[in-house]
């Protein structure tokens, strides 16, 4: 195999990334019927009329009608299963590049950022602050762009191609894409600037678009990755070689390194050289749920719009969508304090056994193209950038700021509206309210209970028709084997076995880890029901059913779980009615002008929303109760992270708190977040260390005001 792979290599390598012009016919001889599909796309775009790519983040057509059948998805797994692996790594490669967009080499990419008038600013700026020497910084520009860039070459996508082909055939069953969303994302990147911007659950997310595009025929893309990758022997270069660009994690005030990457950035956008993907949430995700965006990169891809240096540029929303995701474990364990371990190519080969496994489908949806040009019309002000000179730097204004924050959470919604859940998603839901085990009979009829409100509140289900229900079900507990057992037709979680007696902290740190990875799954499926959750909760908790004291009520629940959430600022109104609307449609809630009451065939719907969100709240209330009378008034970030596990561990251990959740890191950190937003929590640097101070009454009438009325123990008959 090593050596077909340098073959491949050897012939087929070349210095930008593009071939030249193949010929479709040939291309249709040698990869045979496999194309077949795709060489109508490609017919559909070329030949049809040519239509703006634009269309509002909104307008992804349903599924399906019913949900369980995935309509305009094909499984590209399958072909590659009757095709030759060599074959498909040999065939002409014929991508449609931005029409606008003069072919150049990563060489000469690099030479235009270091010959920049922007650049050339910067580093005058820090001549004159810091007294170095021009040619100094400039080698230092050009030492830290050797280090970022990428390399692109057809050669090593083309080793990757091969090498991913056996791999995604091994460990998945089916990858499914939609092609419409393949369709128009072809014709923009024939017409403008196309930014990627994929969902982050895993590592595959990188490796899998790079395929998709090859395997359709469209530009491979150029991807911001986390500078941990470029470590790895072998396998870095063969990521950079493969599009990859690496970004330092932590830049802070390194004010030449932020003018080389942001110029970097610019000018691939500006000049076409490939579509551009990075991840909006800026980390993986390790709890499956959306993360809050991250803007540094939104601005530098957006920039060359602002100044008249492109006509548009195009956002690409992509869901991708896990059965099981291969990092389930390591997740879990990290967001427990497990360091996580470090990315090496010895690391990787050491953890091939997980190939061996099976991780079920994976779908992954391309959203409709947002036009920017279309979005902004009547938000900025376009003749502040004429004031000031397209090469100099210039710090965006509020409205500008304001308008990017917006897209951002824009696109992060849309990839929760587009994702696909599956049986075990809904399953997991169930097993999370039922910790001590569930009858399987039981487990069947919540399930399914669930899968109705599901399609009513208008999610994307996967659930294979014509199998019987108990069957999809026990597929999916088979698979998640490592999750989930069932004996004697009772269902329970998985718990991690060890030699020897287990104390009572690692009984608790085994269970939560068996929580936790469970979690995961039930979080996939979590933007499903925030706001309609967060509408029972206000509607059971307030003091009146007046709407304006539940819109109170859910209101402050919106502003304290916005780091745990994807919720747009200053959105209160419309995230309030949007899960006022799906509980009328239901039949769960009445509403008149001034009232909102629940229906008394409502109430099991709104038991089950208020459990959805109790481990959360316990989890608040514990961080808020260690505050207020366990922590200092001022601490540093290190010690709470292990103070505050240790307070649960014995609140858990001892039965007055439930919820292992609340031995998650990352929720943890969202709760700090959530008071510095607030003020109840100030943040200073102190020895280049975060040190925090409490105020500690503030803390105290915001744990009230959860508290009010709500009790963290729901009896287990009132659960699903």
């Amino acid at each position: 195999m090593k050596s077909k792979c340098l073959i491949l290599f050897s012939i087929y390598r070349s210095r930008d990334g593009r071939s030249s012009r193949g010929s479709r016919a040939h291309w249709c001889t040698s990869f045979g019927s496999s194309v077949g599909r795709f060489t109508w796309l490609g017919r559909h775009i070329r030949g049809g009329e040519r239509r703006t790519p634009a269309a509002s983040v909104w307008d992804m057509e349903p599924l399906s009608a019913d949900g369980t059948e995935l309509d305009g998805f094909f499984d590209i797994l399958e072909e590659r299963r009757r095709s030759s692996d060599l074959s498909y790594a040999f065939r002409t490669f014929t991508p449609q590049p931005y029409r606008g967009a003069k072919p150049i080499s990563a060489a000469a990419l690099k030479r235009m950022v270091l010959e920049s008038q922007y650049l050339s600013y910067i580093i005058q700026e820090i001549m004159e602050e810091s007294d170095e020497p021009r040619e100094a910084l400039l080698e230092e520009a050009s030492t830290l762009l050797d280090e970022m860039s990428q390399n692109l070459q057809l050669g090593f996508i083309r080793l990757l191609g091969y090498a991913l082909n056996k791999v995604f055939k091994s460990v998945f069953s089916s990858i499914h894409v939609n092609e419409d969303g393949l369709t128009r994302l072809q014709q923009a990147i024939q017409e403008y600037p196309v930014i990627l911007m994929p969902n982050h659950r895993s590592y595959m997310d990188f490796l899998v678009l790079s395929y998709i595009m090859f395997t359709y025929d469209l530009s491979i893309p150029v991807i911001a990755a986390g500078i941990p990758l470029m470590g790895m022997k072998l396998i870095g270069e063969i990521f950079r070689r493969s599009g990859a660009f690496f970004i330092r994690r932590a830049i802070g005030s390194d004010k030449l390194y932020w003018a080389v990457l942001s110029e970097y950035v610019r000018t691939i956008v500006r000049t076409g050289y490939a579509p551009l993907e990075f991840y909006v949430e800026g980390l993986r995700s390790r709890t499956l749920k959306s993360l809050t965006p991250k803007l540094g990169m939104m601005h530098m891809v957006l920039e060359p719009f602002f100044k008249g240096e492109v006509f548009d540029i195009c956002l690409v929303p992509i869901s991708i969508s896990y059965e099981r995701v291969l990092e389930e474990s390591l997740l879990a364990h990290e967001l427990l304090g497990v360091p996580k371990p470090k990315e090496t190519t010895g690391a990787l080969l050491k953890a091939r056994t997980v190939l061996k496994e099976d991780y079920g489908c994976m779908h992954v949806c391309f959203g409709n193209p947002v036009s920017v040009r279309d979005l902004v019309k009547g938000k900025i002000n376009s003749r502040q950038y004429n004031l000031v000179p397209r090469d100099l730097p210039m710090k965006p204004n509020e409205e500008t700021q304001e308008f990017v924050s917006g897209l951002a959470y824009m696109i992060i919604r849309s990839q929760e509206r587009n994702a696909v859940l599956s049986a075990w998603n809904l399953m997991a839901v169930v097993l999370l309210q039922n910790l001590q085990g569930i009858d399987l009979d039981l487990l069947t009829h919540k399930t399914l209970w669930l899968r109705r409100l599901v399609l009513r509140f208008g999610a994307h289900l996967r659930w294979p028709k014509n199998v019987p229900d108990s069957e999809v079900m026990s597929l999916s507990m088979k698979l998640h084997h490592s999750v989930v057992r069932c004996e004697k037709e009772r269902v329970y979680l998985v718990e991690e076995e060890g030699p020897g007696p287990v104390t009572q902290e690692e009984g608790v740190f085994r269970r939560a880890a068996a929580v936790l990875m469970c979690a995961s799954y039930r979080n996939q499926a979590v933007h499903v029901f925030t706001r309609p959750a967060m509408v029972a909760v206000a509607a059971t908790t307030s003091a009146s059913n007046r709407t304006d004291d539940i819109f109170h009520h859910f209101k402050f629940l919106l502003e304290l779980f916005s780091n745990e959430f994807v919720l747009i600022p200053g959105q209160a109104v419309q995230d309030f009615e949007e899960g006022c609307s799906l509980l009328q449609q239901s039949g769960v809630i009445g509403r008149s002008d001034e009232e909102i009451y629940v229906r008394d065939n409502g109430q099991e719907t709104i038991v089950f929303l208020r459990a959805i969100l109790q481990p959360f709240i316990e989890s608040y209330q514990v961080v808020f109760r260690y505050l207020c009378e366990e922590s200092s008034q001022t601490f540093r970030e290190k010690m709470f992270s292990s103070n505050i596990r240790s307070f649960i561990m014995k609140l858990l251990i001892s039965g007055k708190v439930q919820s292992y959740e609340c031995l998650s890191s990352d929720l943890q950190k969202n709760v700090l977040s959530a008071l510095l937003r607030m003020a109840a929590v100030t943040k200073t640097k102190v020895d280049d260390q975060n040190e925090f101070r409490v105020n500690k009454s503030a803390v105290k009438r915001t744990w009230d005001m959860l508290s009010n009325g709500w009790t963290p123990q729901i009896s287990a008959n009132a659960r699903l």
